[in-house]
């Protein structure tokens, strides 16, 4: 297992986590030979998650987030003494692993995709492990 760090800077982002996603890639491809498989990713967070969306339009970022805060307002109806109740229940609606085909060393994305860290909770340090799952072999 793998692990990378990240700071978020918000209470609530999304950080585009795409470029240290195709570094790692590209570096196991080199040092390794991972060149066909997948990427498995875990957060071991319970106030952040993970998702894959549009990469291009800053603006969807910005819709998702003020989606997200009038779907779980911070000063909801919660009992949770912390004070994080919205940021735990974000983090389930997100998910907490993605699965990411990886072909010739690089992450298979669609054009406009992106892979986002869904920060809830922030700012803080996050760490993100990674399992590479090898492809079958060609015969």
């Amino acid at each position: 297992m793998h692990t990378l760090e990240f700071a978020t800077r918000s209470r609530c982002e999304l950080c585009d986590i795409t470029p240290q996603l195709r570094a790692f890639a590209a570096r196991m491809a080199e040092e390794r030979a991972w060149l066909h498989g997948a990427l498995a990713l875990f957060c071991p967070h319970t106030t952040c998650g993970l998702t894959v969306n549009e990469g291009a339009d800053p603006d969807v970022r910005r819709d998702m987030l003020a989606f997200f805060s009038r779907l779980v307002p911070e000063d909801g109806d919660y009992r949770h003494a912390e004070g994080n109740s919205d940021a735990h229940i974000k983090a389930s609606l997100h998910g907490s692993s993605l699965l990411l085909l990886v072909e010739d060393g690089r992450l298979c994305l669609g054009t406009w995709q992106a892979v986002y860290l869904c920060e809830g909770d922030g700012p803080r340090r996050r760490s993100l492990w990674l399992q590479w799952l090898p492809g079958a072999e060609e015969s």
